[in-house]
């Protein structure tokens, strides 16, 4: 396999040592000053993603349109300022993606605060931070909103979580909008008008909208088409029994990203043009002035900008070659939740000689931490650094200590400079809140 160099960062580039540099910074230096594992973000593509996402829903919806980044992808400070800086939105699904958002100045008035089980000192705390939108996920938390928001004297907007009962054809554990899932109200069942009327119900919730993320790694629009559809269906017929007016949709994200050389072209911006193009035919098909459009994609902006760096710690022949790095499942759980494929390139020696198929294996003391079954690489030695591409979104969001491993170091670069900016995680960390 050539260097798949289309997956990597945008300032990717193999140097005359014949390594890999991002950002103007070379692979090996980094790992060698910082350590390894070692993630690695480049400014440049975080930038690039959010721009071109961002623009392509002002060109393509006449209304007011934002795009929202999905915090769970992965959240950090740095990372928060510059998209505060670049205008967008943010999606928080618990207290403490919205305390690292308070911490890091973001905007609270373009926060959103989801999920399908918040708890009530979570809800009081995204009252106390103002928060712009509040998603409501089910009946029981209408109501304790309803009296917390009571309690402080505030009129809180809110957009309620339907289930369009869309399903898509993605990895089960990726799919949020068929008819069986845990998010939202059903609009099939009749829960999500008994959930329209509970709201309005409450004098200190303000219903805004609806909102209605069907899954992740989404390669069709026609989802998407049909989820619009029956979400401005179910306004239309809210408008003729309740009198509520829509004024805010939001029909999620989950645009996909490229793992492997072998997955298909992806198009993001013109999939955000096409959801807009559905919203807007579809308010004017049912009757409705066009209402404020969000967009929630998080992996789409922030996997394509983050490698992950491991060094070889052995090379084991038998029934294949076996290649041990010094990371693995702790930090990287997709491969062994989602059976996730990814490729890799030597990034101390990027071209050498011929080429040997080799199983990535992790650290871990499970059978299942494979990194990647099989990837083409010159024979990898112990010392070699391995740097797995797409690795910035859903890693060290996801990652743990398991096995009592300290979680890896975070670097960003950016026009020739590196940045620490998550120290590693060291032993006395693991024990640090034992009592």
């Amino acid at each position: 396999m050539t260097f798949p160099a289309d997956l990597f960062p945008d300032t990717t580039r193999v140097t005359l040592e014949n390594r890999l540099a991002i950002g103007g910074r070379d692979l090996v230096a980094l790992a060698a000053e910082h350590g390894t594992p070692l993630y690695v973000y480049d400014v440049a593509t975080v930038l690039a993603r959010a721009g071109a996402l961002r623009e392509a829903l002002r060109a393509s919806y006449p209304g007011t349109a934002t795009v929202c980044y999905a915090a769970k992808a992965y959240i950090a400070p740095w990372l928060l300022a510059l998209l505060a800086q670049e205008g967008l939105g943010l999606d928080v699904v618990s207290g403490g993606e919205l305390h690292v958002a308070a911490r890091a100045g973001f905007p609270r008035e373009r926060v959103y605060l989801h999920g399908n089980c918040k708890t009530e000192s979570e809800l009081a705390y995204a009252l106390d931070q103002r928060v712009g939108r509040i998603v409501i996920d089910n009946l029981d938390e209408i109501a304790a909103l309803g009296r917390l928001a009571d309690e402080r004297g505030v009129r809180q907007p809110v957009l309620l979580r339907l289930g369009p009962g869309v399903d898509v054809h993605t990895h089960a554990h990726l799919t949020t909008g068929a008819p069986d899932t845990k998010f939202g109200l059903d609009i099939a069942s009749g829960a999500a008008e008994t959930g329209v009327r509970a709201i309005l119900a409450q004098p200190s919730l303000e219903l805004r909208g609806f909102h209605a993320h069907i899954g992740s790694q989404i390669r069709d629009t026609a989802p998407y088409r049909a989820a619009v559809e029956r979400v401005f269906a179910f306004a239309a017929a809210m408008r003729e029994k309740t009198g509520f007016v829509l004024q805010e949709v939001s029909p999620g994200g989950g645009y996909p990203v490229r793992y492997v050389p072998s997955d298909p072209a992806i198009d993001a911006v013109a999939m955000v043009r096409e959801v807009a193009a559905a919203v807007l035919a579809a308010s004017q098909r049912h009757g409705l002035d066009q209402p404020e459009l969000t967009i929630e994609p998080g992996r789409a902006i922030v996997a394509p900008a983050g490698i992950a760096l491991y060094r070889v710690g052995s090379v084991k022949r038998g029934a294949r070659t076996y290649v041990a790095v010094d990371g693995g499942m702790a930090d990287n759980i997709r491969p062994a939740a989602y059976g996730a494929e990814y490729t890799a390139t030597l990034a101390s020696r990027v071209e050498d000689g011929g080429l040997t198929d080799v199983a990535i294996a992790g650290r871990y003391c499970e059978t299942g931490d494979i990194l990647i079954q099989k990837v083409s690489l010159p024979l990898p030695r112990v010392g070699d650094l391995v740097a797995i591409p797409v690795a910035g979104a859903y890693h060290l969001a996801m990652a743990s200590n398991y096995n009592m491993t300290p979680r890896p170091a975070v670097v960003v670069v950016a026009d020739g400079a590196a940045r620490l900016v998550r120290s590693r995680e060291t032993y006395d960390d693991l024990v640090a809140r034992d009592v």
